[in-house]
């Protein structure tokens, strides 16, 4: 997939084109069957399929005083696009002087002019331009005259229409299997370990400590059952730990991994995980933080985590955290 950092990184003239715009924060199940249908009609019509996303996501620049927390960041996004099987993707930088641009300037500057589109695939409720004027009926119009055909995608969903708002709730309600269920795969956090305090390899359940700008929105705190990848791609069960830490009074919020059943001939000394690039997939929440009255209540505590974990991943034991409705949490 090409990677365009702004138009300028078109390479011109660009070959006609299927295209498709929006934040697609998540990378979720609607926007994958949006993609799909960029990439499947772009075959069939011997197009190159174009998908157009913005950076930073437009709420956090309208809305600054409203923080947004993306469900991924900017590198996990444009994975995600790249395993849609796209031909492209063009990030536009997202600023107040770009929103201020009429709806046929973007239609023009945008898809016309920098693109080349053919055919454009969007939502109903698809809005675009200065105070969002531009809506799918701009688009029939303006592909009239520019020689665009427009193709409407319903919405999609089960129980209601998936959104990246549903499953930034869902993290924030710490209901990772359902928000896993929006998103078509288990929701990742991803970054460097780094040192912690060490606590809990004196107490035998060391934890690989992400550092604090790791990428990907962090669910509620609390304790869940997971998988660690590490810089080889080595996938293992564990048991993820996220938020500050109650017993020993720690204010910073964190996330940590404490892996088990790791293999029984792999040396202590090949398992160094600090500075490695890593990640965590979220499955089920098993409890949320709790303060502890003492070491020995901490530590059978930690024991039953890792027995409810290793349940979960190995199928033993269902997902705790069951569907359920918005609103519902």
């Amino acid at each position: 997939m090409q990677y365009w950092a702004g138009t300028a990184a078109i390479q011109q003239p660009t070959p006609p084109s299927v295209v498709t715009l929006g934040n697609f924060d998540g990378v979720h199940r609607g926007h994958q069957a949006v993609l799909k249908l960029v990439v499947d009609t772009a075959h069939q019509h011997d197009l190159t399929s174009v998908a157009v996303t913005f950076d930073p996501h437009p709420r956090l620049v309208h809305l600054p005083e409203e923080p947004l927390v993306p469900i991924v960041s900017l590198p996990q996004k444009i994975r995600l696009l790249e395993a849609c099987d796209l031909d492209a993707t063009l990030v536009i930088h997202y600023t107040l002087d770009f929103a201020a641009q009429s709806a046929q300037a973007f239609v023009e500057n945008i898809l016309v002019e920098a693109l080349n589109a053919r055919i454009v695939v969007v939502g109903a409720d698809t809005r675009f331009g200065a105070g969002n004027t531009g809506d799918i009926h701009t688009l029939r119009k303006l592909g009239q005259v520019h020689n665009f055909e427009v193709v409407e995608v319903e919405d999609v969903g089960e129980t209601e229409r998936w959104s990246s708002t549903w499953v930034r709730e869902t993290l924030a309600h710490g209901n990772v299997a359902q928000a896993s269920r929006i998103l078509g795969r288990y929701h990742t956090v991803e970054g460097d370990i780094v040192h912690g305090h060490a606590r809990g390899r004196e107490l035998g359940f060391p934890t690989a400590n992400f550092a604090p700008d790791a990428q990907g929105m962090i669910p509620a705190d609390g304790v869940y059952a997971g998988w660690f990848t590490d810089a080889t791609g080595q996938r293992l069960p564990t048991a993820i730990s996220v938020g500050s830490n109650p017993t020993f009074n720690d204010v910073v919020r964190t996330v940590e991994a404490h892996i088990f059943d790791r293999p029984q001939d792999e040396a202590l000394e090949e398992f160094n995980l600090y500075g490695q690039h890593c990640t965590v997939e979220f499955v089920a929440r098993l409890r949320g933080m709790l303060a502890f009255s003492g070491i020995d209540e901490l530590v059978a505590q930690m024991d039953r985590d890792v027995s409810d974990a290793r349940a979960i991943l190995t199928g033993e034991a269902p997902e705790l955290d069951a569907p359920q409705p918005r609103g519902a949490q």
